[in-house]
């Protein structure tokens, strides 16, 4: 986001508009209505957190002890199991 001046990009008579209702202030313009990306979408975390987290219940069911887990990924006890239930869910559904 870049700052423009109202003078240099806007036609006189919506600048004189504008004026009507704030002047000397910066405001925000927001993008025409769009479908946002989900968090992680744009970047690939969301991707790599889906495979880790797929990896923890694949290790889980092959006997790993949730202790094995929090220690190998430095997640706690309370996160494996809520990767675990979630992964479960998902992986059952499809």
């Amino acid at each position: 986001m870049s700052y423009k001046n109202g003078r240099d990009i806007l036609p006189p008579s919506l600048l004189k508009e504008l004026q009507k209702y704030i002047e000397g202030e910066i405001v925000y313009i927001p993008k025409k209505e769009q479908k946002r990306a989900g968090w992680g979408e744009n970047n690939g975390t969301r991707q790599l957190m889906e495979k880790r987290n797929k990896e923890i219940y694949n290790l889980y069911c092959k006997g790993w002890t949730m202790k094995d887990l929090t220690l190998s990924y430095h997640l706690s006890e309370d996160s494996i199991r809520k990767i675990i239930v979630k992964t479960r869910g998902v992986l059952s559904a499809n």
